[in-house]
């Protein structure tokens, strides 16, 4: 391992590092991986069939569920019946909150880095 690695190694210290510590490892805790987490987000969208005897031709639309999320590097929209969505709700929210968290987690991150090279630059001094 190269001599600037073994400088990476040393953990800032000050308030602020131990703040952004804290935090990552709250949660870094609060989460595992759970399985059954769902990208993307749930929506309603009201359509017509196209039927001309459909009440939807001239009244109300029909209500339908949709899932839109990324797969492959491609748009995905699924629908979703009726009786399935609170729970991909909950699914989805789960996933969108687990999505925050490593985002935070990876801030924390880059933060202790920034602290720990200004750290180092002030020892040189």
């Amino acid at each position: 391992m190269s001599h600037s690695c073994d400088k990476m190694k040393r953990e800032p210290k000050g308030p602020a590092a131990a703040r952004w510590r804290q935090r990552k490892f709250q949660l870094l805790q609060q989460f595992s991986i759970p399985p059954d987490l769902l990208p993307g987000s749930l929506s309603l969208n009201h359509t017509r069939c196209g039927k001309p005897s459909c009440h939807c031709a001239q009244g109300e639309a029909h209500e339908a569920w949709t899932l839109t999320f990324m797969s492959g590097g491609k748009r995905r929209v699924e629908r979703i019946p009726k009786p399935w969505v609170e729970e991909v709700r909950q699914r989805v929210e789960a996933g969108r909150n687990f999505q925050d968290a490593v985002r935070e987690v990876l801030t924390a991150n880059a933060e202790l880095l920034i602290l720990g090279r200004k750290q180092e630059s002030k020892r040189r001094r």
